[in-house]
């Protein structure tokens, strides 16, 4: 059986892989995920923020001898073979140069070369940096060459951001903490019979199906035995996902969850759902789950037909439910912010 850290690095390489075919080069733009550098005269120092911004978000591919044109599409800058050793043994010197970038995540599989007609294309697959190992900075400056990927640029972390990663450091992070004064009865238990309903059916037969909710709530990291009174408590995580807004900001009194539906110039919000509301249970659970259908209503499905089967799930579904919960599984709950998302007509925003 693969170790939990083989396992993470196999299930890594194969996410990035989907990100890039050299068959759709055409039809790439850039995104919070993909990025062009023409590196024509040897690497761009901007490679070094986006490399940054990537591994301290969801990883992302890099595409050298590339440039994009005025509505977003790509073109090949005329890279060609003699380039290539060049630019590799930089590539390295630098990555590998602890005054330059602090960690090297990069291996030979992550890096792939390509003719596009004509043209040298070299694509570098930057990972997902793991907990332990962020931040991923540059220029040996901590707080200052820490970056983040947001839409299709880089961006500086703040000293907030910057200390929140290096909190998150830790092996056992804040988010396992045991609550040793909250009873497992604060817990939302008609939310957690809507989580289970939902393991149950995507995971039919699954041995977490026998457990009855307490145990099941342990084994899913919700709650733990406590060191001090041996009983079992709910955790943070399992807090902010199964409890009561009005219990959950006792523990984070910045918790906060907004959706901002703004399709009509005419009107302020055409819909809004808010944690501190008081109508529902304010926690991540059901907050992701009501929030998701409310902004998958108006994507048109295409009809496409599997073993018999209409099949409604699209890539834009697939890539919303992944943005919503990186935005809900990364946020810092601990801070000063809360997850705002803002949909608009032209947009979908996750703060």
């Amino acid at each position: 059986m693969l170790s939990d850290h083989k396992k993470h690095v196999k299930r890594r390489i194969s996410d990035l892989s989907d990100l890039f075919d050299i068959a759709k080069f055409d039809s790439y733009k850039e995104d919070n995920r993909r990025e062009v550098k023409k590196a024509k005269g040897g690497l761009p120092n901007s490679l070094w923020e986006t490399y940054s911004a990537f591994a301290n978000c969801y990883g992302g591919v890099i595409i050298l001898g590339a440039a994009e044109n005025q509505d977003g599409s790509w073109y090949t800058t005329g890279l060609n073979r003699k380039d290539r050793e060049k630019l590799l043994k930089q590539l390295w010197d630098t990555v590998n140069n602890r005054k330059k970038v602090n960690i090297n995540l990069l291996k030979d599989e992550d890096i792939e070369a390509y003719d596009v007609n004509g043209d040298l294309v070299i694509v570098l697959y930057v990972p997902m940096a793991k907990r332990e190992e962020k931040p991923i900075y540059i220029n040996d400056d901590l707080f200052g060459g820490t970056y983040r990927r947001n839409h299709e640029g880089d961006y500086r972390c703040t000293r907030l951001q910057v200390k929140t990663m290096l909190r998150d450091q830790a092996e056992n992070t804040m988010d396992m903490e045991v609550l040793d004064d909250v009873p497992m009865e604060d817990l939302n238990y008609e939310t957690i019979r809507g989580y289970r309903n939902r393991h149950r059916t995507l995971k039919s037969g699954h041995p977490f199906e026998r457990l009855n909710d307490a145990d099941y709530l342990r084994s899913i990291g919700a709650a733990a035995v406590s060191r001090e009174d041996k009983q079992l408590h709910p955790t943070a995580a399992g807090m902010l996902m199964f409890g009561d807004e009005y219990n959950i900001v006792r523990h984070f009194p910045d918790y906060f969850l907004d959706y901002r539906e703004m399709l009509d110039p005419s009107i302020r919000w055409t819909d809004r759902l808010q944690s501190s509301s008081g109508e529902w249970s304010g926690n991540l659970c059901d907050f992701y789950f009501r929030v998701y259908n409310k902004i998958i209503k108006n994507i048109k499905t295409p009809f496409a037909m599997e073993g018999g089967n209409r099949i409604d799930d699209t890539p834009v579904h697939k890539a919303l439910r992944e943005a919503l919960a990186n935005c809900l599984i990364n946020a810092d709950y601990y801070g000063a912010w809360g997850v705002v998302i803002k949909n608009e007509p032209d947009r979908i925003t996750f703060e």
